[in-house]
């Protein structure tokens, strides 16, 4: 269950009236009184709410339950394989079936569980501390990908969607994982032309068609990708309909090598490395 609303304003509010309280003090002041807070509004798991050693991040128990993918895994689906071949290319079995308009795709976690609240609290309840322990987690899975020529790029939302939202909870992660490595952020670079139909009810095929055409490379970004290494950054990957669109959009500019990256992947879970 995701924690209560007025449990999570009340330490925001703290932090909020901390911020103020120190935009005039000096580093050491700001210290003390984030200090302060911690003791009248201690930090707390961002699923549970059980005590935790730190603001931003999980209990022990909910930590336990994330399902983490690690290698070997499908270069294409993302999944994880029983077992590591010769081949560094080793695909698995949908993968041959259905070819992917990316050239690799990596995911942290399985989308499930403790993983499927932290999406949920970051992108329907504004949590955006889980957006950086989100980040930490993907960045953690691109280590040694992202180097200070590849341009991150967050799949982006229609400006109207923006607006009511009011954030990109995947230029969130985009821009904390590009902090971490280095790496070029480029949370403009793809624009979505048109509104579509949330995809979230969609069957495979009606997501795909959905998304056909909605991305275009901007036009002042497309010398910036020509040529290059690009990772396009979302928070959760199901059928991959609009990961593929944005990934077309991209070849279609002149990208070099273009990898996708998500917190979550969706579907039968499992990790097979449990």
């Amino acid at each position: 269950m995701l924690p209560e609303d007025d449990e999570m304003m009340d330490r925001d509010g703290w932090r909020l009236v901390v911020a103020r309280f120190a935009a005039e003090g000096g580093r050491m002041a700001r210290r003390v009184l984030a200090a302060g807070v911690d003791v009248i509004a201690p930090p707390g798991c961002l699923v549970c709410r059980e005590p935790t050693g730190a603001a931003g991040g999980l209990c022990a128990s909910c930590w336990h339950e994330l399902v983490f993918i690690e290698e070997p895994s499908c270069p294409l689906t993302g999944r994880p394989l029983a077992f590591a071949g010769a081949e560094t290319d080793l695909q698995s079995v949908p993968a041959l079936m259905a070819r992917r308009p990316w050239a690799r795709l990596r995911a942290a976690v399985a989308y499930e569980g403790v993983a499927r609240q932290l999406v949920r609290g970051l992108k329907y309840h504004d949590r955006h501390e889980a957006a950086r322990l989100m980040a930490r987690l993907l960045g953690r899975r691109l280590a040694g990908v992202l180097t200070a020529q590849t341009v991150v790029i967050p799949v982006p939302l229609h400006r109207r969607r923006l607006w009511r939202r009011r954030f990109n909870q995947s230029a969130l992660l985009a821009r904390d994982v590009a902090r971490q490595a280095g790496a070029i952020f480029a949370p403009e670079a793809l624009v979505r032309l048109r509104a579509t139909t949330p995809q979230v009810r969609l069957s495979g095929t009606a997501r795909r068609t959905n998304v056909r055409g909605a991305f275009a490379v901007a036009q002042r970004a497309r010398s910036m990708v020509a040529g290059r290494h690009v990772v396009v950054i979302d928070d959760v990957l199901t059928t991959g309909a609009t990961a593929a669109a944005c990934c077309q959009a991209l070849a279609r500019a002149g990208a070099g090598r273009v990898e996708v990256a998500v917190f979550a992947l969706a579907g039968e879970s499992a990790s097979l490395h449990k």
